[in-house]
């Protein structure tokens, strides 16, 4: 049994727009003005983050468009540089990204839903021993049963057929996009214009007297929270072998749904600071939530713990219907266990697949340690997105002969700009943080001795 082509235009640029918008939107903004400290730079990092996320999408859309294979990454990295890179693409994405970021995206939910059921927080069950987050005891939240919950859901939905999944996206993400269009327009058209008179102090959230120096620190550390919010456009290539037409589907969702997802945020952070000063959003932990408690009270900042649970829902929908599709790719090659390459007779899914991934997602939502694997990991993936991109480089020189369909605008320029900036995400994210960014690379290499195992049992015709 083979997948199935079912996924139209529409669907794919939903899996864009829904997977990319999630909670970050809500949140980041404080992260980055407390690190650039002027609301003009916030919006010149989120413009480089955006054109940086387009140079990928550009790159990703030649690949996708030439090699339409499930796993996305997976296949390109296997072609490019040979099955090793493919696998430990897998094993980072089974076992820890893509795991730990619908494990994180569930327990958003739920925090946002405490704000309508405090009681979600409430502990029903403590283990005394140093088994839960920085080695404190590991507690058991309500709100973590509701997000498992909803994990194993959404995996349900999927597993019975890729176009049902595909339209729950759709339509989850077009209400998603008209809820953060009203905020916008809250925003601009009825707030209160915000008297800017000092500047967002460094991290404290302090208001300074004058405008801070920019620092090369400041702007890399902002350009991640960015770039987490824009994380997600490259996962519609991680359902390439299902998408309809996909020569041109697949480059039109990637650079369209990218550029909607760039004006969304460029438009919601206008909104911000219409009405709220640099300090206020410097200090404010939910920025839309305090702008519209500003314009409409409580109910204002209810409305926006609505839109940010139907962000998150069709993020994590996305999260599971592509993720699932890599570790089915490493397991039809043979470097996985068997099973989970198998497509199911009747639905046409990778069945086994997603429910090994959501399982899994699931119970790191109840060990808690899944934003400390995640952020240990985003490190290392920024390298595989580097080694992605280049790939379309490395392509045109080693299969010159491949059918593209689609060539990337700007060639070579736009994925070397792609890869010398990820270089240098990766060295100032290894200078920060050489603790977390070295941990990420070790996590990663884990995977090495399974790799050698899975390809000595395969057949010889297979193993070169």
């Amino acid at each position: 049994m083979e997948l199935r082509r079912v996924l139209g235009p529409w669907a794919a640029a939903s899996i864009v727009v829904g997977t990319v918008i999630g909670s970050g939107i809500f949140l980041v903004p404080r992260a980055m003005i407390q690190r650039v400290g002027t609301p003009g730079m916030v919006f010149v990092v989120w413009v480089f983050g955006g054109m940086l996320s387009l140079a990928g999408a550009l790159s990703y859309a030649e690949l996708a468009a030439a090699l339409p294979e499930a796993g996305g990454e997976y296949a390109f990295l296997r072609e490019a540089y040979g099955p090793m890179w493919g696998y430990l693409y897998s094993w980072t994405q089974m076992w820890v990204a893509k795991s730990g970021s619908i494990a994180t995206l569930g327990t958003a939910f739920f925090y946002y839903l405490t704000n309508f059921f405090p009681r979600l927080d409430g502990v029903f069950y403590t283990i005394s021993l140093p088994l839960g987050p920085h080695g404190g005891p590991l507690e058991f939240r309500y709100g973590q049963l509701l997000a498992m919950g909803l994990i194993l859901a959404l995996a349900w939905l999927n597993y019975y057929g890729v176009r049902l999944g595909g339209n729950v996206q759709v339509a989850v993400t077009v209400v998603k996009v008209a809820l953060i269009a009203f905020i916008i327009l809250a925003g601009l058209g009825f707030g209160q214009a915000a008297r800017e008179t000092t500047q967002a102090g460094p991290v404290t959230g302090q208001e300074m007297p004058v405008p801070l120096p920019l620092t090369t620190a400041g702007f890399f550390a902002a350009l991640v929270a960015a770039l987490w919010a824009y994380d997600g456009w490259n996962n519609v290539s991680m359902v390439a072998s299902e998408v309809r037409d996909p020569q041109k589907n697949l480059p039109r969702a990637l650079i369209w749904g990218t550029l909607a997802v760039i004006g969304i945020y460029l438009l919601a952070n206008c909104a911000y600071f219409h009405v709220l000063t640099a300090a206020e959003v410097s200090s404010t932990p939910r920025v839309a939530a305090e702008m519209m408690r500003r314009i409409m009270g409580a109910p204002g900042a209810s409305a926006v713990s609505v839109a940010a649970m139907i962000s998150i829902f069709a993020a994590l929908n996305g999260s599971i219907l592509t993720g699932s599709r890599v570790p089915y790719a490493a397991a039809r090659d043979g470097l996985f266990f068997s099973p989970i390459g198998r497509v199911h007779p009747r639905y046409q899914t990778p069945a086994i697949s997603i429910v090994a991934l959501s399982v899994w997602a699931a119970l790191l939502v109840l060990s808690g340690r899944y934003e400390q694997l995640f952020t240990y990991v985003i490190f290392a993936s920024w390298i595989l997105y580097g080694m992605t991109t280049a790939a379309v480089i490395v392509l045109r020189k080693k299969r010159p002969d491949l059918p593209r369909p689609y060539r990337t605008i700007g060639y070579p320029w736009v994925p070397v700009l792609f890869v010398l900036v990820a270089a240098a995400l990766v060295l100032s994210t290894l200078l920060d943080s050489p603790r977390e960014s070295l941990m990420g690379i070790g996590l990663i290499l884990l995977g090495l001795p399974f790799y050698v195992y899975w390809k000595k049992r395969l057949p010889a015709d297979r193993a070169s």
